[in-house]
């Protein structure tokens, strides 16, 4: 993938990221703030814990830091997938947000 194609999918990412905090603000009693700098989205929940999203843009990766663990996540032609098999990234932010506020929490392309 060229630089140009990277960058293109992984700032629709971001503004996904940005656009889900929104609706699920609007639609539910959660209280997610999301802050974002340049290539990094950081998400703070009410309980004041935090998941951080961030470009990696040598690696042409986006890596995600949730409480469970640190993920690498690499476009496959279609979605952003762990390096490590672990899924595809909006259902594991949806996962580790829901496990670190402890009510659902879904995040969408």
């Amino acid at each position: 993938m060229t630089d140009p194609d990277y960058l293109d999918h992984a700032e629709a990412l971001l503004l996904a990221i940005e656009l889900s905090c929104d609706r699920i603000n609007d639609s539910s009693d959660a209280d997610v703030d999301n802050q974002r700098v340049g290539g990094m989205v950081t998400l703070t929940f009410a309980n004041r814990s935090q998941i951080v999203v961030n470009l990696q843009k040598p690696l042409q990766e986006v890596w995600m830091a949730a409480r469970s663990g640190g993920f690498h996540f690499r476009w496959d032609g279609r979605c952003w997938l762990d390096t490590k098999g672990q899924g595809e990234f909006f259902s594991l932010l949806s996962a580790c947000a829901t496990e670190q506020v402890g009510q659902p929490l879904l995040f969408s392309s």
